[in-house]
């Protein structure tokens, strides 16, 4: 079955000021790198509702969102908005679910959603680091709640540690989030000794890695800690925060993901998706501020759910391989990695 793109032009009139990192010109990126490959591109005009944000939101939190429409102002230090903004955080939320909802209808076996402004810090009643709501987390209870997922899992490469799907999720054991990220780095969390609590004791797994990795570290902690995690989870459905701010090239970040490194990462997931869900993946984006990269990257992402031979990088570095010893040694006690 085919991939599909999704997305929402109404998306660019989130405007966050001349000289702003998460701009309009990423998605404008992303997209127009897609425009040459063989897959659908599908417009996903309706927003998410107020009952749906409010699944993983609080609800007086969405309603003063909400209440800001057509206003300027910054949410938090890094999180402006304009008059377009309350409209493009509705859609992204709802180009999300629109996208699990055709994976789950068996309308296509992957897809991609290209959205901003961008989710997986937005906590639940509180805006920060360029997101609004959290769109991941939508997605993620929207499959659960309309499409009878029990098991999902959600995968987080960002080069920022996703603090508001961590916090959303981490007393709960149907959703396993499993987070690579630089660290020390903005904003702070996602620290290895943050496994879940309670119910959700050991389905937070998380994988901080100093500045300067690369292809071959990012693959060995998905490959080695990430894959047997999931063969004993069994997802019904794998979601990605695809954020590409890992880039060798992107500006915010310091580590040293190339192109075919996101691919590589790409082809792990889908073969996670194929192994145990019929291959249900979305891929939601979320960082990435180089703009070729960002467009290449996500390209390369989605050539790879349409059939492409994902690239093999070349070995971990010795601080990569510490950093996966350590991890799995911090999962032990719940999985067997």
């Amino acid at each position: 079955m085919s991939t599909i793109v999704f997305s929402e032009p109404k998306m660019l009139e989130h405007r966050t000021g001349l000289h702003h990192a998460e701009s309009p010109a990423r998605l404008e990126a992303v997209l127009r790198a897609m425009d040459g490959l063989d897959v659908e591109h599908r417009t996903a005009s309706a927003p998410a509702s107020f009952e749906a944000i409010a699944r993983v939101h609080d609800p007086k939190y969405v309603a003063a969102i909400r209440a800001l429409r057509g206003q300027s102002l910054h949410l938090d230090a890094d999180t402006p908005i304009g008059p377009g903004s309350i409209e493009a955080a509705d859609l992204a939320a709802g180009v999300g679910m629109a996208a699990v909802d055709a994976v789950m209808r068996g309308e296509c076996r992957s897809a991609f959603a290209a959205v901003r402004p961008p989710g997986h810090h937005a906590e639940r009643a509180q805006a920060m680091g360029f997101c609004v709501f959290n769109n991941i987390a939508i997605a993620a209870e929207h499959a659960r709640l309309t499409h009878g997922a029990e098991r999902i899992l959600i995968v987080d490469w960002d080069v920022h540690h996703g603090n508001g799907t961590q916090h959303i999720f981490y007393g709960r054991r149907d959703v396993l989030f499993f987070d690579v990220h630089q660290a020390p780095f903005y904003p702070g969390t996602g620290a290895l000794a943050e496994h879940g609590k309670g119910a959700g004791e050991g389905y937070t797994i998380n994988v901080p890695v100093p500045p300067g990795l690369g292809d071959g570290d990012y693959r060995l902690a998905l490959d080695e800690v990430l894959v047997p995690i999931a063969d004993a989870f069994t997802p019904d459905l794998v979601l990605v925060s695809a954020g590409f701010d890992a880039h060798r090239d992107d500006p915010l970040g310091e580590e040293r993901v190339s192109d075919d490194g996101f691919a590589a990462l790409a082809g792990i997931v889908q073969r996670i998706a194929q192994q145990h869900c019929q291959g249900k993946l979305v891929m939601l984006l979320e960082g990435g501020y180089d703009l070729r990269a960002l467009g290449q990257s996500a390209k390369n992402c989605v050539d790879v759910l349409t059939g492409a031979t994902a690239p093999t990088p070349g070995h971990a570095s010795p601080t990569g391989e510490r950093v996966v010893q350590a991890v799995r040694a911090a999962a032990r006690p719940y999985w067997r990695v």
